[in-house]
């Protein structure tokens, strides 16, 4: 059985996205345009600098995330909305978004299918183990699902990518999160972020 891992981009004060998100800004008041530019320039404007980690994000059998980070939309599906990625997701794999409401599965290209859990946390987790097999299962965000898993005990591993800037309000990671021991077992600054990896201990 592969590892449960949480990979999140933060601000130094924390934040993984602004207040006010909508279908036009994924990030919300973020300090940047709100698409998450300033956020994540480490991945789009340096990606030879950041290849390892880049690649991090997609070595996985099975993906996790909350219903606001697949979109903007609320209450009822109207079906329409399929996700920010576009009709290739890059994850190449079973994802499980976390909902309150039911959808069916949505299939798309590139081996991707959404599937839309709405019985918790610990069903998200067992189905995307037993998509995973050996895989590890990545937990991708936002900050609430990532704060969730880590409040439950059910993360072995956490990876930040912390970005030089303050954000002074929006949704952050640890809130309402009981304290926990970490043990640093990697850390590596290139020129627009900061990777650190945890091994979470209890």
């Amino acid at each position: 059985m592969g590892r449960v891992i949480c990979e999140q981009t933060i601000t130094i004060d924390g934040c993984a996205a602004g207040l006010n998100q909508s279908e036009d800004r994924p990030f919300g008041d973020d300090g940047g345009d709100g698409c998450g530019n300033r956020l994540h320039a480490w991945m789009f404007d340096r990606p030879e600098e950041n290849r390892e980690e880049l690649e991090q994000l997609g070595a996985a059998g099975a993906f996790i995330m909350g219903r606001n980070m697949f979109g903007p939309v609320r209450g009822e599906w109207d079906g329409r909305w399929k996700g920010w990625w576009g009709d290739d997701p890059p994850f190449h794999a079973p994802v499980y978004v976390l909902t309150h409401h039911p959808r069916q599965p949505q299939p798309m290209d590139g081996g991707t299918t959404f599937h839309f859990i709405t019985d918790g946390i610990a069903s998200a987790l067992a189905q995307a183990r037993d998509a995973a097999g050996d895989e590890d299962v990545l937990i991708q965000g936002g900050a609430t699902t990532v704060n969730e898993y880590l409040g439950a005990g059910l993360v072995d591993e956490l990876r930040l990518h912390i970005v030089p800037y303050t954000m002074g309000a929006g949704v952050r990671i640890f809130d309402g999160v009981p304290p926990l021991d970490l043990e640093q077992t990697r850390s590596r600054a290139s020129s627009l972020v900061t990777h650190m990896t945890y091994r979470v201990i209890g």
